[in-house]
């Protein structure tokens, strides 16, 4: 059961360092325009623009914070349904769901800013 624990909290962990220490990706260019009548060249250059703003996005204090909710959300829980054995699984385990949903929120909110970004600049972004 320790050993559970153990290999949770190291998950959290190592998805944290992964969040914090990688270079800031890009959203995947999955964005779609409607292109007729754009200058692609101007496209491009105006898209590079808007990925430099999603890098202003905070990736890790988003992460960090939905990880450490979720570890003490799930030790509360843990602790009033089980011994303190269970307190600690649970909160190893809220703080790994934590740091995932954190992530999915930080993917979402570069997408806003991409798109927000494009269609400020006069683009119809389709999706």
């Amino acid at each position: 059961m320790r050993k559970l624990f153990k290999t949770s909290l190291l998950s959290t962990l190592l998805c944290l360092a992964g969040c914090i220490n990688s270079p800031q990706k890009q959203p995947a260019s999955g964005i779609i325009i409607d292109n007729k009548g754009v200058d692609m060249a101007t496209y491009h250059q105006d898209l590079h623009e808007c990925r430099n703003f999603v890098a202003q996005v905070n990736t890790g204090g988003t992460v960090v914070k939905k990880t450490i909710t979720g570890g003490l959300i799930g030790g509360a829980v843990g602790a009033i349904t089980g011994d303190s054995d269970t307190a600690k699984r649970a909160a190893g385990v809220g703080g790994l769901l934590g740091a995932v949903k954190g992530s999915s929120q930080v993917s979402s909110e570069k997408q806003k800013v991409l798109k927000n970004c494009l269609t400020g600049r006069g683009y119809r972004v389709l999706n």
